[in-house]
C-alpha cells in the first residue's frame, strides 16, 4: 500500500505566517493520488493550515507521521511546506504552534520513527528553509551515520539557504516539483522516480538561486508517479526488429516519407516510429541535422547511446 502525507503550513502563533504552503500541498495532491491514465497511485492525506481554525500542531504532525509509517504501508511519503529553522546542526519543521524554544518537530525525530518502521520505501520531501540540514551528520546522530536502507530526502535547499514563496502564492522549489510530477521529470517508459526529480528541480535553479539536496541509501528506484510513455511501448518494442543489431545502420529513401509520390504505406508507418524514436533521442539521422532530410537524400539513421540502452533492454524482454 503507498500513501502519502502532504503538510502545507501558512499560519503560525510565533512565526511570520506565510502564503503558499497550503496552496503547494493542495496542488500535489492531485499529481500523486492518480498517474497519468488516472490508475490510483498514494492514498493521500494533506493537512493545511491556513488560518488558526485549522492549526497543526507539533503533536498532531507527530501523530499522523506515526500513522503514515505504520506497518500496513509499503512506501511512504512526506511532504512539508512551511517553515523550517536550523536547531543545533538540525533542522526542525516548525508547527503552528512552535515557539522560539520549541519550534516544532526535529527531523532527527522523523528520522528515529523511520528507522522504527517496517515499510520498505520511505521518500520524504521538504520545502521549507534551512532543509538541507536535514541529513546533516548533525541531524542524524553520531548512532544514524548513514541513512536506513529505502529511505531518500528531497529538499529544497542547502542547511544555510531559505526557500523562496513566488508572487503568485506558491512555493518556488513547489512549483517545479508540481512541474516534474507532470510528466517533466518522466524518462522515456514514463516512470518518474526520486532521482529524476531531484534532476529535473536541481536544473530548474539559477547558479545564484537556492540549491535543491537529494540524499539516498536504496538499492532500486520506485516510481513516485507513472506518466504516459513518450513512446508507445507496441512502438519502442520494435527497437530490435528495426534495428537487428544496436550498431545497425537502418537505410531510408524517399518512400519513407510521406509527402513524397512514391511513398510506400508500410515505410510510411516504420517512419512514424522512427520520428518518434528521434525525438526521444533514441536514434540520430546519418550526415544529416533532420530524419526528413536522411531520407529524401536516401541516407540512413542509427541508434544514440539512450537508444542502444532501451534497445538492451527490448532484446533482453524488459520492455
Amino acid at each position: 500500500m503507498k500513501r502519502a502525507l502532504l503538510l502545507g503550513i501558512d499560519h503560525y502563533s510565533a512565526f511570520s505566517n506565510l502564503g503558499g504552503c497550503a496552496n503547494d500541498a493542495e496542488a500535489l495532491e492531485p499529481l500523486l493520488a492518480r498517474n497519468e491514465d488516472n490508475t490510483p497511485n498514494f492514498a493521500c492525506r494533506t493537512l493545511t493550515a491556513r488560518d488558526s481554525s485549522a492549526a497543526i500542531s507539533r503533536d498532531a504532525l507527530l501523530e499522523h507521521v506515526h500513522e503514515l509509517l505504520s506497518p500496513s504501508g509499503s512506501f511512504a511519503l512526506f511532504y512539508f511546506a512551511g517553515h523550517g529553522t536550523p536547531m543545533n546542526g538540525d533542522v526542525a519543521l516548525v508547527t503552528s504552534n512552535g515557539t522560539q524554544t520549541t519550534p516544532g518537530v526535529l527531523f532527527s525525530e522523523i528520522l528515529t520513527l523511520i528507522n522504527g518502521s517496517t515499510v520498505n520505501e520511505v521518500v520524504i520531501i521538504l520545502d521549507c528553509c534551512f532543509s538541507g540540514g536535514a541529513t546533516t551528520i548533525g541531524a542524524l546522530g553520531n548512532q544514524l551515520a548513514n541513512l536506513r536502507n529505502g529511505l531518500s530526502v528531497l529538499t529544497a535547499s542547502r542547511s544555510d539557504q531559505v526557500s523562496m514563496e513566488t508572487a503568485h502564492g506558491r512555493g518556488q522549489f513547489s512549483t517545479y516539483l508540481e512541474g516534474a510530477l507532470d510528466a517533466g521529470a518522466a524518462d522515456v517508459l514514463g516512470h518518474v522516480t526520486v532521482a529524476g526529480l531531484y534532476a529535473y528541480l536541481s536544473e530548474s535553479f539559477g547558479a545564484w538561486e537556492q540549491r535543491p539536496t537529494f540524499k539516498a541509501n536504496i538499492d532500486r528506484l520506485q516510481d513516485i508517479r507513472k506518466c504516459d510513455p513518450r513512446v508507445p511501448l507496441e512502438t519502442l518494442r520494435k527497437l530490435t526488429d528495426w534495428f537487428p543489431r544496436f550498431d545497425y545502420d537502418f537505410p531510408l529513401d524517399p518512400s519513407f516519407e510521406p509527402t513524397e509520390e512514391n511513398s510506400n504505406p508500410a515505410n510510411e508507418a516504420i517512419f512514424s516510429g522512427l520520428q518518434k524514436f528521434r525525438a526521444c533521442r533514441l536514434i540520430e539521422p546519418i550526415d544529416e541535422d533532420h530524419l526528413y532530410f536522411a531520407a529524401m537524400r536516401s541516407k540512413g539513421c542509427r541508434l544514440t547511446p539512450l537508444g542502444r540502452h532501451y534497445w538492451r533492454q527490448v532484446k533482453a524482454g524488459l520492455i
